[in-house]
């Protein structure tokens, strides 16, 4: 190694030798490309014009396969990438119909207090459960259940309660104060909850 390659910094250096090892694999290659042209060359004057036509149709059946592969990966790649894209308009869709139902979630707290319900509040109670029951067969999850183990990504504590000698030293989901949503196993919004422990 000569003074000038010490001074050379090391990733220039790995670089350059990265550059020559490129050339002698290049170099390598043209060698047995005219190699194996010089050899086909003299096996076509030689040869039985029956076993260039073989050989011919099966590099020609190669490059079928490999077309024919290479179209199927192309075919998986696009379904897949309009699947995910399905997936995420549908989850936007959702996401913005989330105050929609916390609105027919006050609704129905309201109608609940009230000690006579009217035919609206009938109909907006069989609306809201309409909407539901759809949103859930297509893969909505309500978040809001009390009493079970707090979890940071399904819940969002907004205030705290003192804790209850069964908790047993963790931390308890005290009460939903707005539900939580998940969309085909994604959070899509947390649960607003007050945690006790």
């Amino acid at each position: 190694m000569s003074f000038g390659d010490e001074a050379m910094p090391e990733e220039e250096r790995a670089f350059s030798e990265a550059d020559a090892a490129e050339e002698a694999a290049d170099a390598d290659a043209e060698a047995s490309a005219r190699a194996a042209a010089a050899v086909g060359a003299a096996l076509a004057e030689e040869a039985d014009p029956r076993e260039v036509l073989a050989r011919e149709r099966d590099e020609y059946l190669l490059a079928l396969q490999r077309t024919q592969a290479d179209f199927e990966n192309y075919r998986k790649r696009v379904a897949r990438l309009q699947n995910e894209q399905s997936a995420r308009a549908s989850s936007d869709l959702v996401d913005k119909l989330l105050p929609v139902l916390d609105t027919l979630d006050l609704a129905e707290a309201h109608l609940n207090e009230s000690l006579e319900v009217t035919e609206d509040g009938k109909a907006l109670r069989a609306s809201r459960a309409m909407l539901m029951d759809i949103l859930a067969k297509a893969g909505l999850e309500r978040v809001d259940q009390a009493g079970v183990p707090f979890d940071p990504v399904v819940h969002d504590a907004v205030a705290q309660a003192e804790a209850q000698e069964g908790d047993g030293g963790r931390q308890i989901v005290d009460a939903v104060m707005r539900s939580g949503y998940r969309w085909k196993g994604q959070v899509l919004r947390p649960a607003m909850v007050r945690v006790r422990g």
